[in-house]
């Protein structure tokens, strides 16, 4: 977030915070970030957080909320945590444990009216990455009935930097290498319900979606191929989905025949998309490619700012990624 908002022409960088790394020099912890490498993280508290325009706030679930009450009604609160994407407070529950605080405007701009949601507020809550990716790869086929929506499948393979930076065994380098493993198998991921409630806005029907993320060894970026049950032909699929993105400034859907990769993201604000439908299987096939980081979190989080302060949507935003 921080490397996009230091080529914001419109943004100036006030306090930027920290929870076990306050005291320290920016420069320390993330030296890409030259011009900001002797900033002192601060304290992450409502003092040090008063006074600004904007507040992004990263926190683990189930901090963000004490934080924002106490900011000022119109200080444009932006939340990259779980804490208010979810509508459903059983779903909260469920899968995040403790008190559910509520639900903001989702930041999602490509979902249905979020567009205009987000134009007018100032609490706003960033999607999860997976959800993030598996909605638009679905959207338009859910959108326009062309789907049995109680079949969809969705497995996505994650960069590393998905599960943050703490230490752990099974994210070191000698253990990631050469290995791919599934994980949060069988419904138990917590950003299952998301996806299911984003689909939901979409149709009047029920709403199933079996959810299998992947980690693999590589350090960001998601490929979600995402399928469900259908009777529509795949130049049908194609021509849904190529009207349903004709105006999306950040969703790119590929030629026919050609496939996302997640190089080609990288970095950028940009969703690749390409669909089809899998005649034998009687399944339509959508694969999208996201940077889990960009678009996938920070990325969302810039756009959604541009938006509720009235800038251009793309401000700050580039939709070209840095492969090779």
């Amino acid at each position: 977030m921080l490397r996009l908002l230091l080529s914001h022409p419109d943004v100036e960088i006030g306090a930027v915070t920290a929870g076990s790394n306050a005291g320290e020099k920016l420069g320390a912890l993330q030296p890409h970030l030259v011009p900001l490498a002797d900033r002192v993280l601060e304290e992450t508290t409502v003092e040090v957080l008063a006074g600004h325009d904007v507040v992004f706030l990263g926190l683990p679930h189930g901090q963000s909320a004490v934080i924002a009450k106490a900011l000022p009604d119109d200080t444009v609160v932006i939340d990259c945590g779980a804490d208010f994407r979810l509508t459903d407070s059983a779903a909260w529950e469920k899968f995040y444990g403790g008190e559910h605080a509520g639900s903001w405007p989702y930041g999602l701009p490509e979902l249905g009216d979020q567009r205009a949601k987000i134009a007018q507020a100032t609490r706003i809550a960033v999607p999860g990455c997976y959800p993030t990716v598996s909605t638009l790869a679905m959207a338009p086929a859910v959108s326009a009935g062309l789907v049995d929506s109680t079949g969809i499948v969705v497995v996505a393979a994650s960069g590393t930097s998905g599960a943050g930076k703490a230490p752990k065994p099974h994210l070191l380098g000698s253990e990631v290498m050469g290995s791919a493993t599934a994980y949060g198998v069988g419904g138990t991921h917590r950003h299952t319900p998301e996806i299911v409630q984003n689909l939901s806005a979409l149709t009047d029907g029920t709403v199933k979606v079996s959810f299998t993320p992947l980690l693999v060894p590589m350090p960001r970026g998601i490929l979600a191929t995402c399928s469900a049950p259908t009777t529509v032909t795949a130049e049908e699929a194609y021509a849904a989905y190529e009207k349903a993105f004709a105006d999306e400034p950040f969703i790119h859907l590929l030629p026919p025949g050609l496939w996302p990769q997640t190089k080609s993201v990288l970095g950028s604000n940009a969703v690749h998309v390409q669909v089809t439908v899998d005649e034998e299987a009687g399944r339509l096939v959508a694969v999208a490619a996201v940077d889990n980081l960009a678009k996938g979190t920070g990325g969302a989080a810039v756009q959604c700012m541009n938006l509720a302060l009235g800038l251009d949507e793309t401000t700050g935003l580039s939709t070209i990624g840095l492969a090779p």
